[in-house]
């Protein structure tokens, strides 16, 4: 199953969510019309149905406002769900080793995939092995481990719970998730509603009204473990199958089944495991962990699949005797991942594995290579993404790490070496940001001739989650002088527009993360003025000769639309016409995007060369629809 299934998978668990949802809300209400119904037993028909209704109407009405309020909480994204359970932020440049290793580890993932790089969180006070991913979509993922992940497990073991985490970004079980908090939300408020209730105005008399009270609280309470208990099954059934998928997918990208499974035993054999005790909010975020939260939980009401059973798909030979084995061992020596990862020789970043090259050349480039590759990573695209991690200068991680220097290194990055268009540069960025932030950037300006062009675009990814902590009115003057340098010499260059767009789409995902990360349902026929306009201006860009250009159009074109004869007109302005079609473009189903990557394959190879510049753009394009591509040519 590729990404483009993986995603129609995705809405029918969607679907699944609803239908059990409404279920659930159903049986509520019917408990709550039975009790209501028995308490007007004595009185007439109409008196029982008019309660019925006013029953029915305020459990509805409460439940849908602890819905709608829990998901407004929850509308900045990951960084909020994060924060809500008592997550600290990470600080990209910090010294600490252990949280060094997270940040490198994060880092070499989210290059090899073509995922943005995700805010990093650490529940410092867990002691148990935990992680979760939450966000509406890659733009705005954030990824918490606990300390007890950072203390016990080594680099390997760290990788594939990363790795674990990396699959629900990519699948898009992030979204499903963090809606799942709000619906289920919505169905136990009632219940504490009714503890409210009994604390503060059952009791408070004797007399008639209290009696009531103390009914009414006494019901909503039942109603709430109801609600507890369709909330467990909603979770179970929504979660199992995908933590199995994301288990698959962290051994995919690894190629090493042993990380995984060091990271399991140790939640089997430490007596901490993975649960989470610190955290009021464990109940909510539990469908989301690595393992569970809590010990005990019948396999009924269980989001992960049993312990032992994930080793063993790993491992097929472990037993579970090895487990008092394993934590008699650590009884007496506890284990330590730093100490583990100098004893086994592992560094921070970790050495590359020998694996295949994550480059391909214009012969191997097929629609079917490159939509495999959308949406995953292989172990090639992890080796590769350490070495060119690793070749970034320790300067230029200081610079991305910081908001106050994030900003003008990646302006610095348009400046123009040509004096005159420099000038009027400066002056915009004086105009638009002051004079301070002008100065930097002509400084880093001067540094850039060290940064190998290769590196320009992943360098810029580091720094994007710095600009996106900006506040709104800042990203979007940023986003405007960046559109403006580009255009400073009446060009825009493959390069620039591949930033400039990147570095918007990412901004206009995290201002509006529930309302970008709606899956599309459009046809390409649907589209097709926008999606011919792409292949046009890729096909130009790739080809200097018209005659080429027209060549690697219409081969391009006949993949998109089978039997549909479509003219070459290139766009005079082809990237503004790009930018127009975007939304559009966007909006398209999985099955459909996939047809339109496959399209763009062939107007790239169609003249068997593919240039680094061909390739950023094919992956820019891809980013700009929501589908991640790790990099294509070495």
């Amino acid at each position: 199953m590729n990404f483009f299934e993986r995603q129609h998978a995705a809405r029918g668990s969607t679907v699944k969510l609803v239908v059990l949802f409404t279920l659930g809300v159903l049986s509520v209400v019917a408990v709550v019309d039975v009790v209501v119904a028995l308490l007007f037993i004595k009185d007439s028909s109409s008196a029982m149905l008019n309660g019925i209704i006013a029953a029915t109407v305020v459990t509805v009405l409460v439940m849908t406002a602890g819905t709608v309020t829990k998901l407004i909480s929850l509308r900045a994204g990951g960084a909020a769900v994060a924060k809500s359970v008592g997550a600290v932020a990470i600080d990209p440049s910090t010294s600490d080793p252990r949280l060094r290793r997270f940040v490198n580890v994060v880092e070499e993932m989210s290059i090899a995939s073509g995922v943005p790089m995700p805010r990093l969180f650490v529940m410092d006070s867990e002691a148990g092995i935990n992680a979760f991913a939450a966000g509406y979509s890659p733009s705005d993922a954030a990824v918490t481990v606990t300390a007890g992940a950072l203390d016990r497990l080594n680099r390997d073991e760290l990788q594939g719970v990363i790795g674990h985490e990396f699959s629900h970004i990519l699948n898009g079980d992030m979204r499903l998730n963090v809606r799942l908090i709000g619906l289920l939300n919505g169905i136990l408020l009632l219940g504490l509603i009714g503890l409210r209730f009994l604390a503060f105005g059952g009791g408070r008399s004797r007399d008639k009204n209290g009696n009531a009270l103390a009914v009414v609280a006494i019901v909503f309470m039942v109603v709430g473990f109801l609600g507890q208990f369709f909330a467990g099954l909603i979770k179970a059934a929504v979660s199992r199958q995908r933590e199995w998928l994301a288990d698959a997918s962290s051994v995919q990208f690894t190629r090493q089944t042993a990380g995984l499974a060091g990271a399991l035993k140790k939640i089997a054999g430490l007596p901490a495991g993975s649960q989470l005790t610190d955290s009021p909010s464990e109940k909510q975020i539990s469908h989301m962990l690595f393992g569970e939260g809590r010990r005990g939980l019948s396999q009924m009401y269980a989001t992960h699949p049993p312990l032992l059973d994930r080793i063993k798909a790993l491992e097929p030979d472990f037993q579970a005797a090895q487990v008092e084995q394993l934590s008699t061992q650590w009884a007496q020596h506890e284990p330590n991942g730093m100490a583990e990862d100098a004893s086994l020789g592992l560094v921070t970043p970790a050495p590359a594995r020998p694996a295949p090259s994550s480059g391909a050349g214009a012969a191997a480039l097929t629609p079917a290579h490159v939509t495999g590759r959308v949406g995953t990573m292989t172990p090639g695209d992890l080796s590769g993404a350490g070495r060119l991690s690793r070749r970034i200068p320790a300067s230029y991680r200081a610079l991305v790490a910081q908001q106050s220097t994030a900003v003008p290194l990646v302006l610095a990055m348009l400046l123009d070496k040509r004096p005159e268009i420099a000038a009027a540069q400066h002056a915009t960025i004086v105009t638009r940001l002051g004079p301070a932030v002008a100065a930097a950037v002509a400084q880093y300006a001067e540094q850039l001739d060290d940064l190998a062009p290769e590196l320009r675009l992943p360098v810029v990814e580091l720094a994007v989650p710095q600009l996106a902590g900006r506040p709104a009115a800042e990203r979007a003057t940023l986003v405007a002088v960046l559109d403006e340098l580009a255009r400073a010499d009446g060009v825009i260059s493959v390069f620039e527009y591949c930033l400039t767009r990147v570095v918007g789409k990412r901004l206009l995902d995290v201002a509006d993360p529930v309302g970008r990360s709606r899956r599309g349902r459009s046809s390409v026929s649907s589209m097709r003025d926008a999606a011919l306009a792409l292949l046009s201006a890729v096909a130009a860009a790739g080809n200097r000769d018209p005659r080429a250009a027209e060549h690697a159009f219409t081969a391009a074109a006949a993949t998109l639309l089978p039997g549909v004869s479509a003219p070459y007109a290139p766009p005079g302005d082809p990237w503004r016409t790009l930018d127009a079609g975007w939304d559009a473009l966007r909006r398209l189903d999985g099955r459909n995007k996939q047809v339109l990557v496959e399209s763009l394959v062939v107007a790239v190879v169609d003249d068997k060369v593919v240039t680094v510049e061909e390739s950023e753009l094919l992956r820019t394009v891809c980013a700009l629809i929501d589908c991640p591509l790790p990099p294509l040519v070495a």
